[in-house]
């Protein structure tokens, strides 16, 4: 019987840290997915996967909340009725473990809806965000942050980059610490090639 944790937070910028702290610590096993959305279903997520992989009837695994299984609510109820026909105990820090059937489900249903209900309002602002930020841009040249461009900023001319990188057979690594870039920006620069 192993306590195991699941950690993810959705983007790069953020850290799965405090959920960490809050869960307490003290694990037999860590698995987390940073950067992924939780739109993502949790098979298809690199670390969920992983611990899908590893988990064992009588394993308990502890979350910090329902959204961080995801929020894809048909996905995460079938995904917590997996493991919990694995005879694995499912822990929502606050909550304690999920049964199947009766109010530990109802809860489950409620709390996935949320968190599904909440995706649909991030996509809504986010829409919203980029149409306003087109109606600035095209009305002043600039975006109602203040920005030149939608989007990522350019770093660099692209074809400088991909010419450079080619000139003198470097590595992506090599190229991207020559100007100063990510190495996903530098491998973006070099799809567009």
């Amino acid at each position: 019987m192993h306590r195991i944790a699941y950690y993810r937070v959705s983007t790069g910028d953020q850290s799965i840290e405090s959920q960490r702290l809050a869960l307490g610590g003290d694990f037999d096993q860590e698995f987390s997915d940073e950067g992924v959305s939780g739109g993502t279903l949790a098979a298809k997520r690199p670390g969920f996967a992983d611990l899908l992989s590893k988990v064992r009837t009588g394993d308990t695994v502890h979350v910090y909340a329902v959204d961080r299984l995801g929020r894809d609510a048909l996905d995460v109820q079938a995904t917590v009725r997996d493991l919990i026909d694995k005879g694995v105990t499912v822990d929502v820090h606050g909550l304690g473990p999920i049964g199947r059937g009766g109010v530990g489900e109802l809860i489950l249903a409620v709390l996935a809806q949320v968190a599904d209900m909440e995706r649909q309002r991030i996509k809504e602002r986010t829409q919203a965000g980029r149409a306003t930020a087109r109606t600035f841009l095209e009305a002043t040249g600039r975006t109602h942050r203040g920005k030149e461009s939608l989007g990522r900023p350019v770093a660099q001319d692209a074809a400088a980059v991909v010419a450079w990188r080619k000139d003198n057979a470097a590595s992506i690594t090599q190229t991207a610490r020559h100007f100063g870039l990510s190495p996903a920006t530098v491998k973006r620069y070099a799809a567009k090639a």
